[in-house]
């Protein structure tokens, strides 16, 4: 069952937070990209987009983003990145190749994270069908990308306290 987003008071005053987002299946991922995006400059933050071509591609670039985080506490813009969010959306087909993908993604995703202590937002989406991507990509009351965006301001925040 989905719940509407929840939105937080969290503040986000000078913080930079990374999108690495799929081009593939652009009608949804886009729609989730805008919604996390504005999430994130309503919380008075920065956003660098980076677009790939497909979910597979997502780890590499947040990846690299996490390593330049690390090593220099600067990201491309010369900015900290408090969070890296990735989206995409695996469509389900015939075969079993989009579970791979979902599964390689997932794996990736978390790899980073814990290596480099920085939050990375999963929220690359494996969907039986347009459907269910329409519900959770397309709509306000429960679109992912915001969601993602609300996350990362809430792990951003908790991070900062942790020192």
């Amino acid at each position: 069952m989905l719940k509407p987003v929840k939105k937080t008071k969290t503040g986000a005053e000078g913080a930079t937070f990374a999108i690495v987002a799929s081009r593939y299946n652009a009608r949804y991922v886009d729609a989730m990209l805008r919604a996390a995006r504005s999430t994130i400059e309503r919380a008075g933050g920065r956003v660098r987009i980076l677009r790939v071509p497909g979910a597979y591609e997502i780890p590499i670039v947040a990846a690299r983003l996490a390593r330049l985080a690390g090593e220099s506490g600067r990201a491309v813009n010369s900015s900290p990145v408090s969070a890296i969010i990735c989206l995409g959306v695996i469509l389900r087909g015939e075969t079993v190749h989009a579970a791979h993908i979902g599964d390689a993604v997932s794996r990736g995703l978390m790899e980073i994270q814990l290596r480099h202590e920085i939050p990375v937002i999963h929220e690359v989406l494996l969907l039986e069908n347009e459907a269910q991507a329409r519900k959770r990509c397309l709509g306000k009351t429960h679109n992912r990308g915001a969601e993602a965006a609300e996350t990362a301001l809430a792990m951003a925040a908790l991070m900062r306290e942790l020192g």
